[in-house]
């Protein structure tokens, strides 16, 4: 994609030389063609890449680029899928590889301060050395950053027991587009003065500010886990169990669930044990005290069983737990291999929806003929909905806007949202207006206008243009 622009002016690179030098710079186009995507597979080429390495000099290149008027984007490593890494005006990208400094890590308080280019496993690995963890744990942990995670506020699947990034993030140090840093939150568990602007900052996309440090929440590492996994006849029996699940006190850590079409590809892609007649799978997770892990495990066991289940495996060691996770883990090169340019949505419905989004989707695709593979985190509600169009066949991407326009409406019909972590980026933001009604989306954008006036950080992402 391209959108006209004007490169910027030579006083502009002339005053950045005096912050950065040349290893902080990139310039060469192969060097920033890099920069210019993310996992949405959208590209746009910046015109140049900065690397800064403290606070001072993100404060230093916002105020340049305020003053000349030119866009900014702030980048992880490219993980996300909506294209919120995008530079759809070139500008500059501010990438964070060298804010990548664990700062702190507090036991006794249960907190550790980062910089936002750390990435998501190095903080559970120094967590894990005081016997703790962070909960939000998204699919990419290896790789994403934590100002990723908070700028979707990405969470994963123990997100149904511990919560998103806002749940598990007490402040933020971040910079406006007028280059003046600021904090936000607290050091505590609890504090009410004045707004709460790290809430408002994480899952903003980076349009309101550039962040600079957090102060994690870290919940301790339980003493036990056990994983279950449950086979149904059906999604809607599945379904069922998932409300029967949520709805007793062992609350799960990890609640995840495919479809019959999920299963059916990993039967032509992987060896399993799956019984002819299954639709639907749950994957269960549960932790919490040695002492009781067994009865808390058995209670959702009993729970799980019902009408339409085929079966339920209880792993009690690491080679069983390994054994139930290879067909989920079997997924993803499944759909990888089949469909390698497919499109995956992850909308969010009550949970008790969840059959109705599950048979509301079977019609679509019927309707539309495109082939629809359904899983995700079943305790949250969040589906990973997946279109699987061939880019070479013009019928099947010509019915896939139709079908994405028809899903989200569906979603919004039964209660839900449009995204649940991935975020809007730029390709859900047209439908972003059906979700939020007029008053509070003037609101949204006058929150905007106030963090950046001149609309230079990360344009053209997560909320329509004002008005």
């Amino acid at each position: 994609m391209s959108t006209p622009h004007t490169a910027p002016p030579a006083a502009f690179l002339q005053s950045l030389r005096q912050t950065f030098d040349d290893r902080l710079l990139r310039l060469d186009e192969a060097e920033r063609w890099t920069y210019g995507y993310d996992n949405s597979r959208q590209h746009s080429l910046p015109d140049l890449v900065v690397m800064p390495e403290t606070e001072q000099q993100v404060a230093a290149l916002l105020r340049l680029c305020n003053e000349y008027r030119i866009a900014v984007v702030a980048r992880g490593s490219g993980t996300g899928t909506a294209g919120a890494a995008v530079p759809l005006h070139h500008g500059v990208v501010l990438s964070t590889e060298k804010l990548n400094r664990i700062i702190a890590v507090d036991p006794d308080n249960r907190t550790m301060r980062v910089q936002p280019g750390v990435t998501n496993q190095q903080v559970q690995q120094a967590a894990a050395q005081h016997g703790f963890f962070w909960p939000p744990d998204p699919t990419s942990a290896a790789i994403c950053t934590i100002g990723g995670n908070l700028a979707c506020n990405a969470a994963g699947p123990r997100a149904v027991k511990y919560g998103t990034p806002r749940e598990n993030t007490l402040g933020l140090r971040a910079v406006s587009m007028a280059g003046e840093c600021f904090t936000t939150g607290t050091c505590t568990t609890k504090g009410v003065v004045g707004y709460d602007l790290t809430r408002l900052l994480i899952g903003s996309e980076g349009t309101l500010a550039v962040v600079t440090e957090a102060t994690l929440k870290l919940t301790p590492l339980a003493e036990a886990k056990r994983t279950l996994r449950a086979l149904y006849r059906d999604m809607e029996s599945a379904a069922r169990a998932v409300s029967r699940i949520m709805a007793q006190p062992v609350i799960p850590c990890a609640l995840e669930f495919m479809d019959g079409k999920a299963l059916a590809m990993i039967r032509d892609y992987a060896e399993n044990d799956l019984p002819a007649d299954a639709g639907a799978l749950l994957m269960i997770e549960v932790d919490g005290p040695a002492s009781c892990i067994e009865q808390a495990s058995r209670s959702v066991q009993g729970v799980a069983e019902g009408e339409g289940c085929l079966e339920v495996l209880l792993a009690d060691t690491p080679q069983k737990v390994d054994a139930l996770w290879t067909l989920r883990k079997a997924l993803s090169p499944a759909l990888r291999t089949v469909a390698p340019k497919k499109i995956n949505e992850d909308v969010v419905v009550p949970v008790s929806r969840i059959p109705a989004l599950i048979a509301g989707i079977d019609g679509l695709a019927q309707r539309f003929g495109v082939t629809i593979v359904n899983f995700g985190h079943a305790g949250n509600g969040n589906i990973h909905v997946n279109l699987l169009v061939n880019p070479d066949d013009a019928q099947e991407m010509a019915n896939a806007g139709p079908c994405l326009d028809a899903l989200f409406q569906l979603v919004l019909e039964l209660d839900g949202t449009l995204s649940g972590e991935h975020g809007i980026g730029m390709v859900k933001r047209e439908f972003v207006s059906r979700e939020l009604d007029s008053v509070a989306l003037r609101l949204m954008q006058q929150i905007k206008q106030q963090f950046d006036p001149y609309g230079l950080l990360n344009p053209g992402k997560a909320l329509p243009d004002f008005r």
